[in-house]
């Protein structure tokens, strides 16, 4: 992992300010040599890492190879992976934010995309990757600097934040602010709040048809210990092992800034045809998080668009493992151009 530190005050879209920011980032493959520089902007509780959590997306043979690309992913604004979040240390109180943190927005992570963009001299970004919470990144990213990118490839996102999405985030808030230990100024603070955030998040990024599938139990006598609930205390148990409550509390809050069309007098629309890049937009048919009216809203506006949809049962998540084939598709339409 690499760190890039700016020991200066970093502004902040709802104003305020971080004395200092440090941003983790990875590399893959050589700038120096590289045909092209691929930027992928990650979801919510992902890391720089990109090969690690998008399996089969980067690598020989892979959607994007460093043998012929340079690949930057970095970690996002908020995060406890690197990049400045609450669990890092507040330079003027000499102790970690925690519950101190200002609030932040998409485009306070895009503006730190771009701080690190200039710092390692890159100058033309020939593909700009987001799924999730990462293109809402993109998005944003290719708003502000239209000539720097020349494809932009978006996954199972949108334009603006849903009030479906938001509901399930408040909800999730919720579950973190009624831990007992919330606003603790400890990194454990809202640990067991996170594990049901999680579990009502998981509930989004499957869906019934799958659940139903991998979780159902065959004992026809079985009156407790389900199958389904131990997959749910899993996953949440899981996630408050890697992850941080405090972080995922202002992260989600940044999602719901989510409004390409703010502070302009345009609309959603308008905002999306002004979009000049050759554009992959890529839904999954099962996605109830992110469903596929908000792709096909993309595509319809943004005026060099073409949708695939994957037929998929894995839901929101299917952008994730569906990796070999949104690899086919990639290399179909880099083609086709």
């Amino acid at each position: 992992m690499n760190y890039f530190h700016l020991k200066e005050e970093f502004q902040l879209e709802r104003g305020g300010v971080l004395p200092e920011l440090s941003i983790a980032y990875k590399t893959y493959g050589n700038l120096a040599t590289a045909k092209r520089v691929v930027w992928v902007c990650h979801a919510l509780t992902a890391n720089a890492d990109v090969a690690e959590w998008w399996t089969g997306m980067v690598g020989a043979q892979a959607a994007f190879d460093p043998a012929h690309d340079f690949i930057v992913c970095a970690n996002i604004l908020g995060s406890c992976y690197g990049t400045t979040g609450p669990i890092s240390l507040n330079p003027v109180l000499n102790r970690p934010y925690y519950e101190t943190f200002p609030m932040i927005t998409i485009r306070d992570m895009v503006n730190a995309h771009q701080i690190l963009r200039k710092a390692l001299q890159i100058e033309k970004i020939h593909c700009l990757v987001g799924g999730s919470m990462g293109g809402y990144q993109a998005l944003e990213w290719i708003l502000a600097e239209p000539e720097l990118f020349d494809e932009l490839i978006l996954l199972a996102t949108s334009a603006t934040e849903s009030a479906w999405g938001i509901a399930i985030h408040t909800a999730q808030r919720m579950a973190l602010e009624n831990d007992p230990l919330w606003n603790n100024a400890s990194p454990e603070a809202g640990s067991n709040g996170l594990k049901v955030a999680r579990a009502i998040g998981m509930l989004t990024y499957r869906n019934y048809q799958l659940l139903v599938e991998k979780q159902s139990d065959n004992d026809n006598n079985k009156l407790d210990n389900f199958k389904a609930s131990s997959y749910m205390i899993y996953q949440g148990d899981k996630l408050s092992k890697r992850f941080n409550a405090y972080c995922y509390w202002h992260l989600t809050k940044a999602m719901d800034t989510h409004q390409i069309a703010r502070g302009t007098e345009q609309s959603i629309a308008e905002r999306l045809q002004s979009i000049k890049a050759k554009t992959l937009v890529i839904g999954i048919s099962s996605d109830i998080l992110c469903p596929v009216t908000e792709q096909e809203f993309l595509a319809k506006y943004i005026p060099q668009a073409h949708l695939h949809i994957i037929d998929s049962t894995y839901g929101h998540d299917g952008f994730i493992v569906e990796a070999k084939a949104i690899t086919k598709i990639i290399r179909e339409w880099s083609r086709r151009k």
